[in-house]
């Protein structure tokens, strides 16, 4: 039996972003055990000229609903970033999640061959469902969550590989 659209995406974005959410639970009780100002953590960086944790959540969480809306023909979901603390980073994944879960199997069904267009910084990108989920939104998700993940990692937070694929 082949997997459906549905199966390969909604699943396994709200699992990582489970994941990523488990692991911000555990960077922000680090901060709190060793005493380091939550900002220095949600500021920082694997390097100067990438995002810091807050965008790599809030760019990992736009993947998840920019695919599944637009796989299932629905507008994208508007989301500010004003995201500053680790609670308010919760509450978008779970946000995120909620959007998630108004997504249908019988929404997606079919949406392999779909016209994707999107708009990714100044390149303009054109996909069938199937090349968009596989080649572009799948692998951004990956891609900041796991920056998120080194991220906390680099700074001592003790995570593992269980952390990043889930129990």
């Amino acid at each position: 039996m082949a997997l459906s659209m549905y199966e390969i995406s909604v699943p396994v974005f709200k699992t990582f972003l489970g994941n990523l959410d488990a692991v911000l639970h555990k960077g922000s009780a680090f901060a709190d055990e060793k005493k380091i100002d939550h900002s220095v953590l949600l500021n920082t960086r694997l390097y100067p000229n990438m995002l810091p944790l807050l965008r790599q959540v809030q760019i990992a969480s736009d993947a998840a609903k920019g695919c599944a809306a637009r796989l299932a023909g629905l507008e994208v979901p508007k989301f500010e970033d004003t995201e500053a603390t680790f609670d308010d980073l919760h509450a978008r994944i779970a946000k995120t999640v909620a959007f998630l879960d108004t997504i249908t199997p019988e929404q997606v069904a079919g949406s392999e061959s779909k016209a994707i267009h999107i708009t990714a910084g100044k390149r303009e990108l054109d996909y069938t469902g199937q090349t968009y989920l596989s080649y572009f939104a799948l692998p951004n998700l990956f891609f900041h969550v796991t920056t998120a993940y080194d991220i906390l990692r680099q700074n001592g937070v003790e995570i593992g590989k269980v952390d990043y694929l889930g129990g």
